[in-house]
């Protein structure tokens, strides 16, 4: 197996709307990162093993990217947590309305897709990487 079908088949099997029902449930992220490991493990030694030391410094931008996400997220999750705090005796005098529900499914779908977005660019960078390595020996 190439690494480009590799790549292909862990995106394929990192279902991101799964992931976010499992978090749902109450499923901790080690728990869901340990069952991706077991079901993707002969994928994923095999992607180790085509994958070279000069990946790795890839690999950790990619991470601090995702650091940087992580740290974004909260950020506007504290912001909008003051935000709310101030708030408070209003949304305890009125109804939450549909149309602001709406606005929350618009908003998580928005990060979703994002996140989403994120990971397809990393994976088609790698298999880039790797294909340009591939052409050149």
């Amino acid at each position: 197996m190439n690494l480009s079908e590799i790549l292909n088949s862990l995106d394929a099997s990192w279902e991101r709307d799964k992931i976010l029902l499992n978090i749902k449930k109450g499923f901790n992220t080690d728990e869901i990162v340990n069952e991706f490991l077991a079901k993707n493990e002969r994928q994923i030694k095999e992607l180790n093993s085509l994958l070279g030391p000069e990946y790795f410094d890839l690999l950790n931008q990619i991470e601090q990217l995702s650091t940087c996400e992580s740290k974004l997220i909260n950020k506007i999750k504290n912001l909008n947590n003051l935000g709310n705090s101030k708030k408070d005796h209003i949304f305890s005098e009125k109804k939450i309305l549909p149309s602001n529900r709406a606005s929350f499914n618009k908003i998580s779908s928005f990060m979703i897709n994002w996140s989403n977005k994120f990971v397809v660019i990393a994976l088609l960078a790698i298999s880039a990487i790797a294909l340009s390595k591939q052409a050149w020996t």
